[in-house]
């Protein structure tokens, strides 16, 4: 019985689910604990618009958010401020003091409970998730920056105040050092998954566009807007992205991923430093269609896996515990990629676009620094096959 089994499940490719090691690795899903993500990105911007409003010899408040802080929007998404107390979902009022008491009374609750520090991180967690949606925004890292612009926006005075909010930051483009990166993020995990050839297939439409932007293009945007907003009176808000100004696709990334590995195949450790045999990777354009597949796949297999393990008195209980890890590991990963993957909107980057065309006149006429942050100069394909691809197996996939 046991060898029947253990043949069943050995026919079953559960490595293709992710990496073995990946869930240990990841350091970007964005399934944050709602009191850690409101202490960071809300009182942490109004305890830096006190403390610079308190600096005499300020010039200028600069923060850093994220173009994503438009949530699910579809359309042209421009560069405008949030007004205290707005969202995205309509009929909705958001209350940021309700929001930190909400918090404080859910702590009291866990505490008066007696519950473990895994019960209390996956209470916050879902606490998060559940405010975010609920206001329109699709997880709880979003909607905290969105919160956090607004107490900026609130509390700034007269404070001159820039929000840089990039799109999708990937790895340097020229300087200081092509290719690098730091902590495994977004499209990284997929380029990872599938050069280990433990994941075969994922959730993107291919023909939707993908706003990246290299990560020294959003440290030049931010240099740049220092130097043209100091001493200003306003609020300014940059969309640091390139959906408007150079969209590539999806497909651009899958195609130059295929070729590059082809061309530079992996080598596995288990065989002699073989080359790993590349197959294809499949693509699913929508949501319902990926929980197709898995349903079908994965999940009913476990769920049998799990009948028969307790029919066996827990025979088989860590093997199920490891697949439970990697399937719900999966899950959460699309659930969180989802809105970038699938994402219908194009952001608008009129200021930022006046912004490149001031300061680059200013700084060629003064023979300085030219500080590039102009999307339309890159050559997607040669970047990712030439840079970013070639950074990620050298930095991240060890």
């Amino acid at each position: 019985m046991k060898g029947m089994i253990t043949d069943y499940l050995e026919n079953i490719n559960w490595d293709e689910i992710i990496c073995q090691d990946l869930p240990d690795r990841v350091t970007a899903l964005r399934l944050c604990r709602y009191d850690v993500a409101f202490d960071t990105n809300v009182f942490g911007a109004k305890n830096i618009c006190d403390f610079a409003k308190k600096c005499t010899k300020l010039k200028m408040l600069l923060h850093v958010s994220t173009a994503y802080v438009a949530g699910e929007k579809e359309g042209l998404i421009q560069e405008k401020p949030f007004l205290m107390g707005e969202t995205l979902r309509e009929g909705t009022h958001l209350d940021i003091e309700s929001e930190l008491n909400l918090i404080k009374e859910t702590r009291r609750e866990i505490l008066a409970n007696c519950s473990s520090e895994i019960t209390e991180k996956r209470t916050m967690k879902e606490l998060g998730l559940k405010r975010a949606r609920h206001f329109g925004w699709p997880n709880t890292y979003v909607f905290t920056k969105a919160m956090g612009e607004m107490m900026l926006g609130h509390l700034r005075g007269d404070l001159p105040v820039v929000i840089v909010r990039p799109s999708i930051i990937t790895s340097i483009l020229k300087e200081p050092l092509p290719g690098w990166m730091e902590g495994i993020r977004t499209i990284d995990s997929v380029i990872i998954g599938y050069a280990k050839q433990a994941l075969s297939f994922f959730l993107v439409d291919l023909e939707r566009i993908m706003d990246v932007i290299p990560g020294d293009m959003v440290v030049n945007a931010m240099m740049v807007a220092m130097a043209a907003h100091s001493e200003e009176r306003a609020q300014t808000i940059y969309h640091v992205t390139s959906s408007l100004r150079n969209p590539a696709p999806y497909a651009i990334l899958s195609d130059t991923v295929h070729r590059y590995l082809f061309a530079n195949p992996p080598r596995t450790a288990n065989n002699g430093g073989e080359p790993v045999r590349l197959r294809k990777m499949r693509f699913f354009s929508s949501l319902a269609s990926f929980r197709r597949h898995m349903d079908i796949k994965y999940k009913l297999p476990l769920e049998v896996l799990g009948l028969v393990n307790i029919a066996l008195c827990g025979m088989f209980s860590r093997r199920h515990d490891e697949l439970s890890r990697k399937y719900r590991f999966v899950m959460l990963l699309v659930e969180l990629y989802a809105p970038y993957t699938l994402f219908k909107g194009c952001f608008d980057d009129i200021n930022t676009e006046r912004l490149r065309i001031a300061m680059g006149k200013e700084q060629k006429n003064a023979g300085e620094h030219y500080f590039d942050f102009d999307p339309k100069s890159i050559d997607w394909e040669e970047y990712f096959y030439r840079v970013h691809i070639p950074g990620v197996i050298k930095y991240l996939c060890d």
